[in-house]
């Protein structure tokens, strides 16, 4: 019997099953219905692993950089997957699309300089950015509509560049905080902390 623990745990791993379905489904340089079915089902995965973590009070870190691990390899296999299906889409976007794998590079690199570790924040803005990746993803695989590419790509450097300010903001690593503001106000926390050791 599957513990109420272990849902978010199961939800994270669903969306590392899904993620290479995709491409297997796009293999013939088309997807099926259930490539939109199956990619639904993990954007709510990583709606629900979150809220049901915090709910039932097993938001580890461990669990959270699980959790964006999942999302990298979701969206990896959907860039992928674009790339079997749309291939023009990928070749008439690619500065764009270079431009927000380099940021989101940069990031990163600052994010292992500093801490030794990726980022995982949860920010607005990163849900934000998942929210226009939906709809991106849902307008290409499902419309056959490729603008919408703008919004992810808009958006991640917003992110991007938000998680950055907070990664040479914070003096330590940190999971789920939620903005550039939060950053500021736990900065404070942890400096009033050390002050006072």
């Amino acid at each position: 019997m599957i513990k109420l623990s272990h849902i978010p745990s199961l939800l994270v791993g669903m969306r590392f099953t899904i993620a290479p379905l995709l491409v297997f489904d796009a293999l013939d340089h088309q997807t099926s219905y259930w490539f939109i079915v199956g990619y639904v089902i993990a954007v709510l995965s990583d709606i629900f692993d979150g809220i049901i973590a915090r709910r039932l009070k097993v938001s580890t870190t461990q669990l959270r950089q699980t959790d964006s691990w999942a999302d990298i390899c979701l969206y990896l296999c959907v860039a992928i997957s674009i790339w079997l299906v749309y291939p023009q889409v990928i070749i008439n976007f690619r500065l764009p699309l270079l431009s927000a794998i380099a940021i989101q590079l940069i990031l990163f690199a600052i994010s292992l300089i500093k801490f030794q570790k990726f980022p995982s924040f949860h920010t607005y803005t990163a849900k934000a950015w998942g929210l226009t990746l939906l709809i991106a993803t849902l307008g290409l695989f499902g419309f056959s509509y490729a603008n919408t590419l703008w919004l992810p790509i808009i958006f991640c450097w917003i992110n991007s560049l938000e998680e950055i300010a907070m990664t040479l903001l914070l003096p330590i690593w940190q999971c789920d905080v939620l903005s550039i503001f939060h950053a500021v106000e736990l900065r404070k926390a942890l400096m009033l902390e050390t002050t006072i050791k």
